[in-house]
This record gives C-alpha cells, structure tokens and sequence, in this order.
C-alpha cells in the first residue's frame, strides 16, 4: 500500500488555504520542510501528526485514508 500522506497534507493544506510558508509557521517549520513533505522527499516528525491534522480540520486518519 502506498503511503498518501504527502498528497493529503497538500490537499488539506490548499482546501484550507494555507500556503506552504503559512501552513510552516504555524507548526514551526520552514516552508521548505513542507515542501518536502508534500514531495515526498521526506515526513513530517510522527509527534507533529496531531497539530498538522488540528491545523487542517481533519483527522490524524483522514491524513493516511485513500
């Protein structure tokens, strides 16, 4: 099973209307480590996965549901 959290975060991120710099900010990332994560370059620490999903109104599953 391939792992969807990059897609989520960015599809979360744009309905909500964050950029990338906005949405980094309030966690307390660059803009680039969002970028990343939404490249897949790297993940998100799992002990930011409850602030990313408060942040983006949805649920730590929500983040990982195909």
């Amino acid at each position: 099973m391939k792992l969807i959290l990059a897609e989520k975060i960015r599809e979360y991120r744009s309905r909500n209307r964050l950029t990338q710099e906005e949405f980094g900010r309030l966690l307390g990332v660059s803009a680039q480590a969002v970028s990343k994560w939404e490249r897949e370059e790297c993940y998100p620490d799992i002990t930011f996965l409850p602030e990313i999903a408060a942040l983006l109104h949805c649920s730590i599953n929500d983040l990982f549901d195909a």
